[in-house]
């Protein structure tokens, strides 16, 4: 009889140790999205920006649309009087950022826009990132630091 004892507990203990290899980092640490796999981020799709939006007017031809926003990334076939521009921004794997703009033509000529909110400009975006980063931004004639310690070197 112990040897059926024997048998169950050690079955029971193999199912244990086989289930608890199915948990996950994330269970006991939530701050870790991936234990070991690195994932890369991507930008997919039209980036566009409002700046690009406001450069848009109501019967402009499908080359000006082009230059304006770029081509589109998805042109259907079956509805040729639309051109939709998707961006998606994938981090861990995840999508983080997700924008539809769509243009709309009547006898070739731009009729119509719609879409999500679309970002202040690349320049914009990376002055507000130099602000929040650096505090100020520094101006075209700042020496820099090495200037302000080679002086401070003279100076002794």
């Amino acid at each position: 009889m112990p040897d059926l004892r024997f048998r169950s507990i050690l079955a029971c203990a193999a199912a244990a140790l086989a289930l608890g290899g199915c948990q996950t980092m994330e269970t006991y640490m939530p701050a870790i999205q991936s234990f070991g796999v690195y994932r890369i981020d991507i930008n997919q799709g039209n980036y566009i920006t409002q700046d690009m939006v406001d450069r848009l007017k109501v019967g402009q031809d499908r080359q000006q649309v082009r230059l304006a926003l770029g081509t589109p990334l998805v042109q259907s076939a079956f509805r040729d009087n639309r051109w939709d521009y998707t961006y998606q921004f994938w981090h861990n794997g995840k999508v983080v950022e997700h924008r539809q703009f769509t243009v709309f033509f009547v006898d070739d000529k731009l009729a119509r826009w719609e879409g999500d909110e679309m970002p202040k400009s690349v320049a914009d975006l990376n002055r507000a990132a130099a602000e929040r980063t650096l505090g100020h931004i520094p101006a075209a004639d700042d020496p820099g630091i090495f200037s302000w310690f080679f002086d401070w070197l003279k100076k002794l």
